[in-house]
């Protein structure tokens, strides 16, 4: 298990190279093995330059890649995995690790030990778990209590020194850099209990635990008789172990009020070590079964050091959380638009924010727009074809708003101007952004005293909730709604 190379690359979009490397270190001896192991399938490690560019091009991140690709946008291409093959010299270099964080890209090569024609499983590849662990670590030493540019670059002006400590050669012996930092006269590290292969190293300071709830809510409705309005919640829980010891044990239960949803095909991490079969058997798909189980859910695991999804899940929920009506009529060149949003009763009436956005595809730039708002302010995008709802932070005690007005287009220009295959004519829709804090539409919460931790010291716990708007949108009920609608749902 070793590594050919890493890479943090600083995202800048709006530049000529949309990217900058800040920091990078290869390992020679490492790329001499992979030559060995790799035989006539090797392909040799770039330089930075061409590296950025290929990975930028990979990532989709560069401002003028807007054009299709065959080798990386086709359908047999779809990346689930975080892991990439780049063209370089016409040959692909493979597999290279890569994910964006906080504007800032994380990469490394981890070493192949056998040849790369064909590609062996991933799963086979140990090197890819250790490079996952090396990356999460330098995320979490890099952001941990930073609060500005200048402490950055002062982490990145001592990553060589800990690098050398934490992963010498190429390989990985303690994925908690803070560790390094601490010993700075690079003393060994020394771990009084059986070390776990997949765990890199263990963590000294504070203990704490941190339990981080997300749900994000899809809905698609058409208000039409003969077309069903659909909706789903998809949830994830994110935690950060910070406990001391090889192997500290934790169990987080989550809980669901009298009157919560169920939660539905779950899926865990696998540093899970036991898990209820009523859990596991929860799913969406059976909707004859009314014996869903409603917790508590229970998970007992033994954490990683980096921050990691403890669960995925779903939830049919009975309603949406903002019912809507929209409606637009043609007149020559003006559409007469009519909005109505009721927020239900049982939501948490307080938002971070709550927009409404109404594009307008395949017309000319806004001329002039006639509106009446009961509640928020409405700004008009222009060039863009697009207003903009602003609703604020509440809705008013009626939990009822409503927009109506008429826009007015120009002429098209040769410029740019919003397109879109689906909304043509009266074809429309409107889009909910919003995020409430400290909620779920589940009910879904992780109560402290609930929280079991085996380690030493008694760890500061801590928990968070929200509910994110994501794929929210109102189709005009004047409109046919083609079946392509349902798959914006996916």
């Amino acid at each position: 298990m070793a590594q050919r190379a890493v890479w943090l690359i600083s995202h800048e979009p709006g530049t000529p190279l949309c990217g900058t490397v800040r920091f990078s270190r290869r390992y020679p001896t490492v790329e001499k093995r992979a030559k060995v192991f790799n035989g006539a399938s090797y392909v040799p490690v770039p330089e930075d330059g061409p590296f950025l560019k290929a990975l930028l091009f990979e990532l989709r991140l560069l401002d003028d890649d807007k054009d299709f690709s065959e080798s990386r946008d086709s359908c047999s291409h779809i990346n689930k995995t975080s892991i990439y093959a780049l063209p370089v010299g016409g040959e692909e270099l493979w597999p290279v690790v890569a994910f964006l964080k906080n504007g800032m890209i994380y990469a490394c090569v981890p070493l192949v030990e056998q040849t790369l024609s064909p590609r062996p499983p991933l799963i086979s590849i140990s090197g890819i778990s250790q490079g996952f662990e090396l990356l999460f670590g330098v995320q979490g030493f890099l952001y941990s209590s930073q609060k500005n540019d200048s402490e950055l670059n002062t982490k990145l002006s001592q990553l060589p020194d800990l690098l050398l400590q934490a992963c010498p050669f190429g390989t990985l012996l303690d994925a908690n850099l803070q560790n390094s930092l601490d010993s700075i006269n690079f003393a060994s590290v020394t771990h009084p209990q059986k070390q776990p292969t997949w765990k890199a190293g263990t963590y000294k300071g504070k203990p704490q635990v941190s339990i981080s709830i997300t749900e994000k809510v899809k809905s698609m409705q058409y208000d039409k008789q003969d077309i069903a309005d659909t909706w789903q919640v998809i949830g994830v829980v994110t935690c950060k172990c910070d406990l001391e010891g090889s192997m500290p044990n934790v169990t987080i239960s989550l809980s669901l009020p009298t009157n919560g949803s169920p939660l539905q095909d779950i899926l865990v991490h696998p540093c899970v070590t036991s898990l209820d079969s009523a859990v596991l058997t929860s799913s969406s798909i059976d909707a004859a079964d009314d014996s869903a189980f409603s917790g508590p859910y229970k998970f007992p695991l033994t954490p990683p050091l980096e921050s990691f999804n403890l669960c995925y899940y779903t939830s049919q929920v009975p309603v949406p959380p903002i019912l809507g009506f929209y409606q637009v009529k043609e007149e020559e060149v003006q559409l007469k638009i009519t909005v109505n949003l009721k927020l239900h009763e049982s939501v948490k009436n307080s938002f971070e924010f709550c927009e409404a956005h109404i594009p307008f595809y395949n017309r000319g730039p806004v001329t002039h727009v006639e509106y009446k708002v009961s509640f928020g302010q409405l700004e008009v995008f222009r060039e863009k074809s697009l207003l903009i709802w602003i609703i604020g932070q509440k809705f008013p005690k009626s939990m009822e708003i409503s927009l109506s007005g008429t826009v007015t287009f120009g002429a098209k220009s040769h410029e740019k101007q919003p397109f879109d295959q689906i909304c043509i004519g009266g074809t429309a829709y409107l889009k909910l952004h919003f995020r409430i804090l400290d909620y779920t539409l589940t009910g879904c919460y992780a109560d402290q005293h609930s929280v079991q931790v085996f380690a030493s010291g008694k760890p500061k716990i801590s928990t968070y909730r929200k509910l994110i708007s994501s794929d929210y949108y109102i189709w005009n009920s004047k409109a046919p709604a083609p079946v392509t609608y349902g798959s914006l749902l996916l």
